[in-house]
């Protein structure tokens, strides 16, 4: 069976289970399950950085399927959003996150003048956050010398920005902050750091961070995923070949790292002992391994579609729930190392990019 097919065979076995899903679901906005149903942030915690990937999972189930009920939801949630947006003490980077799945999707999708808007908040708000001595992004309202190497992953908002109106000033700011993480967070080895902290008046780096993997200087998987696929992002919209090899970087040493298995550990440097697991970076991984191999040629591009697969066929029949009578699909999720009650658990966005990696697999994308 090529790597068509069998997508299109998991695709159907996702479409078939979250149909039944959505039906208990319709009103939640999901981040996590206990005892297999979903809990739901759409009272208490409506700015939490994952609030996207529900509207998200909905859109690329409309996109393969046409079911009325997905765009429902995603419109829904994409208007219970917007007090967010008038709430600074819930804007950070994360902008990406939330809106580039929900009110982007929406507007490509359709022409939306109000997801347009949406977006173009959004993004501007992103750009707000930009500090030129430095040139990055700050990550939190709580550090204004903070970054983080997720934000990779906020960064097409901005090109996006760009693109529908034509200034280049977002660009200009993703790809300074791009330049930025090239320089003080990707290591000579491909691994990556999580955070790194600047001096916000000269902009130079003071110090790097541990943060949600083992110790400093470890490799914290999550953090290797959204390197891995951020930069590929960055060449997509800006032809720079620098961000390609340098994803490529990345996506080598994660490749010379990931266990015979297919299962990503939390931290490739944690503790032989420690047999902790996180599907989130296998699935965000191979989403980014897809986009490389698009875009490079030969034997390195057979082996990012090889390595793709083998981490969706890992999750696929090893750490997937497929029955219907459970809200959740990727198990073994996990937070941070450091982060007891959230090791091994259900979490919204591990569902997002195994499904979108499905997709990009099925052409359903």
């Amino acid at each position: 069976m090529d790597n068509k097919a069998w997508a299109q065979e998991v695709a159907k076995k996702i479409q078939e289970k979250e149909i039944e899903v959505i039906k208990r679901s319709v009103n939640k906005v999901p981040y996590i399950a206990k005892n297999g149903v979903f809990d739901d942030l759409s009272e208490t915690r409506l700015g939490w950085w994952t609030n996207g990937f529900w509207g998200g999972m909905m859109w690329q189930l409309y996109q393969a399927t046409k079911e009325p009920i997905y765009k429902e939801v995603a419109e829904n949630l994409e208007k219970k959003m917007d007090s967010v947006l008038m709430d600074s003490s819930v804007m950070d980077h994360d902008s990406g996150f939330r809106w580039l799945p929900t009110a982007v999707a929406n507007y490509r999708m359709s022409g939306s003048k109000e997801s347009r808007n949406r977006g173009m908040i959004a993004a501007s708000n992103l750009a707000g956050r930009y500090n030129a001595k430095g040139e990055y992004i700050v990550a939190w309202n709580s550090r204004a010398d903070w970054a983080i190497i997720d934000c990779m992953m906020n960064l097409p908002l901005l090109y996006w920005a760009s693109e529908v109106t034509g200034d280049p000033r977002f660009s200009q700011i993703a790809q300074a902050h791009a330049d930025t993480a090239m320089k003080n967070f990707v290591r000579g080895d491909g691994s990556v750091n999580h955070i790194v902290e600047f001096d916000p008046d000269t902009g130079e780096m003071v110090r790097s961070y541990g943060g949600q993997g083992y110790e400093v200087g470890s490799s914290w998987t999550r953090g290797q995923a959204w390197g891995l696929y951020g930069f590929a992002l960055s060449y997509i919209h800006t032809g720079k070949k620098e961000y390609l090899d340098t994803s490529r970087k990345i996506a080598h040493y994660f490749i010379s790292n990931t266990p015979e298995s297919g299962l990503i550990p939390i931290d490739f440097r944690q503790p032989a002992d420690c047999q902790l697991e996180d599907s989130t970076a296998a699935a965000i991984a191979a989403c980014g391994l897809i986009e490389l191999a698009k875009h490079t040629e030969g034997r390195d591009s057979d082996l990012y579609k090889r390595e793709a697969l083998r981490l969706l066929q890992a999750l696929d029949q090893k750490r997937s729930m497929w029955s219907p009578d459970v809200d959740p699909l990727l198990e073994k999720c996990t937070v941070a190392y450091h982060e007891p009650s959230g090791h091994e658990i259900t979490i919204i966005y591990g569902d997002y990019y195994f499904i979108e990696a499905v997709m990009k697999l099925s052409g359903q994308e």
